[in-house]
Parts: structure tokens; C-alpha cells; sequence
């Protein structure tokens, strides 16, 4: 709770209490019989407005403000109308020796239209914590190396190529790589992994982040304006600026809707006045009438639910660019993913060795041909054997073919079918998908090995999630039908393209968005560096990975900061809940405000129901958006 907060709140319950007791004495001694002859009305009259202008000052402050800017329909002109016109009513009927109604009244609408208004307060700053601490990780300054020595200056002031020096504790100002030293990151602001990241000499770091363990010196890849921190900073911060349908609609409402019940309510208290000659009766149906017709409820709590369904999903790493595409995913039905670094791990493992009762042998004579390559498939062959690699072989590159290391006689041949026809030697044909390496140990066939693209381990569990809420989950890949078809069968998509160029990629998308229906919405899912033109196309661009890629922050509507595939329904779960709960606020609100409204115009009701019509439904639709916020777990 801030210290405003905690200030009105003491206000609030000051005049609470005071209230409380001025009315309960009122109902029991009848406070305008204290004092005898017709001016009576004058104590309770002064009792009742030292709780009204301690209430409600700022409330009369502000629509009078609002005037003389030319916004004289709001919800401060309706509440300084009618509880200002309640005091005049009931002045008027003391001064005419009529039983006094009003005074109460008026000061009980700006009583609960403050409790209202601070519920409103406490709701929205629970729900920007979770965006605000998003913003923490604007860095203050940057330590960069000129002349010799560390001098302190405003990130926006250090050019690419400079070198930074970054103590521990410090936040990382610029994105860069480190050229001496190695530490430990926190990046739990940019990614929501709470495990702290390792480190070393040539590791990329990322702006936003917090140095936690020793000093390093780091080359600026990136200026300030360009780095993740600064896109960062600037998505969070347009992100209210998008609004959603139902955001607008009740915008445009409300500016329709108020004047029309201004002039309603005076029509109301004219022909009742004309017709009965009970002119203090039609006034008090009139300012009942106008006290319900606050659309309090619906202006302040339909934002609000958007706005804790944006700062819900900022608590998981999913950054989403405004309550439109937080309203439009909650209808997305169509998920297309691309492959590699999205439904995969984007490297090279190998997933199968055989014969299994000789794994170690063939890995360790596979790693001794590939030890001094770069290749990605070489580098999985020695990650895979993990241990020590025998040296002193003389390596030859055959090619098209593979390997051939040898060492006194000692000839190891590592590579494709063609390298042991070419040696005559005899081999088992490999089975399954992926990239096929034979082993041969002086003429002899040993085994073989194969290699492929992991899938992330949450990805079978993600798209049966997804497949389970009805959605069609479509894979586009550049990679060939065999290996295409082995992945969508083996983690259950509903469909998939193979053998796509990029520019096939967008063509594909193009015929699913003319194929779907008008309920339907489509949502792209990349890695955001090779897909953007899709992303952008998309109804949804959703970017796996979001951290240190600049085309993920731009091209996309929604970013997981984290990569991890458990967003997606996290994210989906997270937009239907707040899409329901928006749409209970609003007929909730509509229905019980026609109601009060039409047994207001009758005389039915008195201005306390009217009250609730205004100030209880808007807490009740506050507490509502409230629950959006609440916790999400990540597994299905």
C-alpha cells in the first residue's frame, strides 16, 4: 500500500466513523429537534457537511477542473450534482418544516464513491507490480574505459564498441560480450527464471540484468536505444496504449451515456414536478436516478481487468504489447509453429547409438575423427562421449564423405554411407530420423549413430494442451518431409508443411488466414529472428525466446521472455480469464443499473439503493477484475 493510499484510507475511515455516529444520533434523537423553531435543520444540516466537505473536496475539486477544461460530463460532475443537489433538497424541505431527507444520503454516495475509488487504487497497484518490476530494470549509469581509467556516465552517452566495466551488484547497462572476467546473472527480470545464469569470457550479457558474483568487463555491441533494456522499457510502456474493443466500447459509451442521463434525470424531475406539483419528490428521483446512472462500474473496472491480465502474464516472462492482443489471443484457435528453435532445442544431439551394447566404443572412436571440427553434428558426437579424447591421430577430411583419423595402423573411418562403400566395407543400414553417422575401426564395421534436433522436453505436453482447448497446431519447417513428418507424428500436431523456404513460410500463413472463419484468430509462433515477416502477417505474432532479439521485440504482439513453450497456454489461460470476467463486469453492471434506474424513476427505491446501484456494484465488478491477478501454474 502506498503512503496516498494509506492517507485516503485513513480519511475514508475517519469519515466513516463520523458518519456513523452523526447518523445513528440522528435516527435517535432526530437531530433537527435539538434546537427549537424552523431553523432546526442548521445543526444536523452543519454536522452532515463537515463530513461531506472532509469526504468529498477533492470530488467537487475536480469536476469543477473538468469543466473548465470542457469535460463536464465524468463521473465527478454526476456525484458533485447529485449529493450537492441532496443538500439542497434537504434544505429546502427544512426550511419548509417537512421532514428533512438528503443530508445523510449525500453524504453516504461520496462516502462509498471514495471506498470505490480506493479499491480501484489498491486493485491497480497490485496489478502494476507485476509490471513495474519490469521497469526496475532500467539501468542508472554505465561504468565505461576512456583513458585508462573507469568514468561513470549515462548509458545513452557509451558507443558501440567501448568497453564497460560492471561491478558486482551493479545492473548491466548494454547489451555486449565479455572480454575478461566471468560471473553469475541474474535475469530473473527479463526472463522470470528465478536459476541465476553463468557467464564466462565470450558469453553474450544482456541489459536489464544484475552482475551478482565479480567484476567483468564487457565490449558494447549495442547502443542504449537498441539494447533489450530500451525496447524492453518501451513495450511495457505502450502497452496500456493499445486498447481492446471492449475498452473502447466503454469509452465511447460513457461519452454518450452520461449527458443522455443528465438530461433524463432533469426530464424526470420537471414532468413529475408538473404532473404532481411535488417538486422535492421529483428532485429527490432525479438525483437518485443520477446516482445509480454513474458508470463508475464499467468505466474503471473493465480497464482494470485488462490491465491485471497484462500484469499477470508480465509475472511469467510473457510481455504482451496491450489489451488488444490480449483480448484477440483469448480467441486465437490456430496455432502454427515454426520448428527449429521453437518446437526444438535448435542443436544437434545424438539421439541414438547402435548396437546399444557397444554405445561407449562407437562414441569414443566417433569423437576421436570429429574432435578437431567445429560442425555442429561434431560437436555432438564429443559432447555425447563426455570424457577424455584420445590424442595423437592424424585427422583427414574425405570430401562428401566423413573422416579418417589415424594413428600407427590404427584407422578409424567416421562418415556416411558413401565412406564405407568407398572402403568396402560392410555396414548395417541405420533406421530412423535424422542425420545418419557410420563408424569403421580398421575395416570393420563398429555401429552407427544418429543425429537430430532435440525436441523440447515441454513440447509434446504443450501442443496436446493446446490440441485438448480445440485448437488446430500446425508445423512449418524448411527441414525435409521424412524428418517433418517424424516430429509431428511424434509430438501429435494436427498438421504440418515441410521443405518451406521463408518466403513460402508467409504464403502458407496467407492460406490458412483466408481459409479460417470469421471467429477464428491465428497465432504464429517463432523464434523471432528468420520469422518476422511471418510474425508480422499473423493475426498473433507470438516470439519464443525474446531476450537479446531485437526482431522478436518488434514483430511480434507477444513476447515470451523465457523460452519455454508452457507460456503459450499459460498465456492462452490467461487471456479467456480475463476476457470472462470482463464480459461478467459488464452484464453484471448493465443489469443491475437498469434495474435500480427504472425502480428509481418510479419511486420504488430511495437514494441509498441508488447508492449501491453506483458504489457496491463498482467494488463488486473491482473485486472481480481483481481475480485475474491471481496465480497461474505453468503445468498442465
Amino acid at each position: 500500500m502506498t503512503r496516498r493510499q494509506r492517507k485516503n484510507l485513513i480519511r475514508i475511515l475517519v469519515a466513516l466513523g463520523a458518519f456513523a455516529v452523526i447518523f445513528v444520533i440522528d435516527k435517535i434523537v432526530a437531530l433537527d429537534g435539538v434546537f427549537a423553531g424552523r431553523l432546526g435543520f442548521l445543526f444536523p444540516f452543519a454536522l452532515y457537511l463537515s463530513v461531506y466537505i472532509v469526504i468529498g473536496y477533492d470530488v467537487l475539486i475536480r469536476a469543477v477542473k473538468n469543466i473548465a477544461h470542457g469535460q463536464m460530463f465524468d463521473e465527478n460532475f454526476l456525484m458533485g450534482i447529485a449529493t450537492l443537489g441532496a443538500f439542497a433538497l434537504a434544505i429546502y424541505r427544512g426550511a419548509n418544516g417537512l421532514e428533512i431527507e438528503g443530508f445523510d444520503e449525500a453524504c453516504a454516495v461520496l462516502l462509498f464513491y471514495q471506498l470505490g475509488e480506493w479499491f480501484q487504487s489498491y486493485a491497480t497497484g497490485r496489478s502494476r507490480k507485476s509490471i513495474s518490476a519490469l521497469m526496475d530494470i532500467r539501468p542508472d549509469y554505465a561504468n565505461v574505459l576512456r583513458d585508462g581509467s573507469a568514468v561513470t556516465v549515462d548509458p545513452g552517452e557509451v558507443e558501440v564498441g567501448e568497453t564497460i566495466v560492471i561491478n558486482p551488484g551493479e545492473r548491466v547497462p548494454l547489451d555486449g560480450v565479455i572480454i575478461n572476467g566471468s560471473t553469475t546473472l541474474d535475469t530473473k527480470a527479463l526472463t522470470g527464471e528465478s536459476l541465476p545464469q553463468d557467464v564466462q569470457e565470450g558469453g553474450e550479457v544482456i541489459s536489464g540484468s544484475v552482475n551478482l558474483t565479480s567484476q567483468i568487463e564487457v565490449r558494447v555491441t549495442k547502443a542504449f536505444y537498441d539494447s533489450t533494456v530500451s525496447k524492453i522499457l518501451d513495450l511495457v510502456e505502450n502497452a496500456s496504449s493499445q486498447k481492446s474493443k471492449a475498452e473502447n466500447f466503454i469509452t465511447k459509451f460513457a461519452r454518450f451515456y452520461t449527458p443522455a442521463v443528465v438530461g433524463v434525470a432533469a426530464l424526470l424531475a420537471v414532468i413529475f414536478g408538473a404532473v404532481t406539483s411535488d417538486w422535492s419528490t421529483g428532485v429527490y428521483r432525479a438525483l437518485s436516478f443520477l446516482v445509480v446512472s454513474c458508470p463508475c462500474a464499467l468505466v474503471i473496472s473493465i480497464p482494470l481487468s485488462f490491465f491485471a491480465g497484462l500484469g499477470a502474464a508480465s509475472r511469467y516472462g510473457i510481455l504482451i504489447k496491450g489489451s488488444n492482443y490480449l483480448e484477440k489471443f483469448n480467441k486465437a484457435n490456430i496455432f502454427v509453429f515454426d520448428k527449429t528453435g521453437t518446437l526444438t532445442k535448435g542443436n544437434f544431439a545424438v539421439t541414438e547409438v547402435s548396437p546399444e551394447s557397444d554405445r561407449e566404443n562407437i562414441l569414443r572412436l566417433a569423437a576421436i575423427a570429429e574432435n578437431n571440427s567445429n560442425h555442429p553434428i561434431a560437436r555432438s558426437i564429443v559432447g555425447a562421449f563426455g570424457g577424455d579424447v584420445p590424442s595423437g591421430y592424424t585427422l583427414t577430411n574425405i570430401a562428401g564423405a566423413g573422416v579418417m583419423a589415424e594413428r600407427d595402423g590404427d584407422i578409424i573411418l567416421c562418415g556416411n554411407e558413401k565412406l564405407m562403400a568407398q572402403n568396402d566395407i560392410e555396414y548395417a543400414k541405420a533406421s530412423g530420423t535424422g542425420t545418419v553417422v557410420y563408424v569403421a575401426h580398421n575395416g570393420k564395421f563398429v555401429g552407427w549413430l544418429l543425429i537430430a534436433d532435440e525436441i523440447k522436453d515441454e513440447t509434446k505436453q504443450v501442443i496436446g494442451e493446446l490440441n485438448g482447448m480445440g485448437c488446430k497446431t500446425v508445423m512449418l519447417t524448411g527441414d525435409n518431409e521424412l524428418v517433418a513428418q517424424s516430429v509431428a507424428t511424434e509430438i501429435g500436431l494436427t498438421s504440418y508443411k515441410a521443405s518451406l523456404l521463408p518466403q513460402n513460410k508467409v504464403e502458407e500463413v496467407e492460406s490458412l488466414l483466408a481459409a479460417k472463419g470469421k471467429k477464428d484468430a491465428l497465432c504464429f509462433v517463432g523464434d523471432g529472428i528468420n520469422d518476422a515477416p511471418v510474425l508480422m502477417r499473423s493475426d498473433i505474432g507470438m516470439a519464443m525466446g525474446g531476450v537479446g532479439s531485437d526482431a522478436a521485440i518488434e514483430a511480434s504482439d507477444i513476447v515470451l521472455m523465457k523460452d519455454d513453450l508452457k507460456g503459450i497456454p499459460l498465456a492462452k489461460r490467461i487471456a479467456k480469464k480475463t476476457m470472462k470476467i470482463v464480459f461478467e463486469n459488464i452484464a453484471f453492471s448493465l443489469i443491475v443499473k437498469l434495474a435500480i434506474l427504472v425502480l428509481s424513476a418510479l419511486g420504488i427505491t430511495n437514494m441509498w439503493v441508488a447508492v449501491f446501484g453506483d458504489v457496491g456494484v463498482a467494488v463488486l465488478a473491482i473485486l472481480n477484475a481483481m481475480r485475474v491477478n491471481s496465480k497461474y501454474g505453468k503445468s498442465v
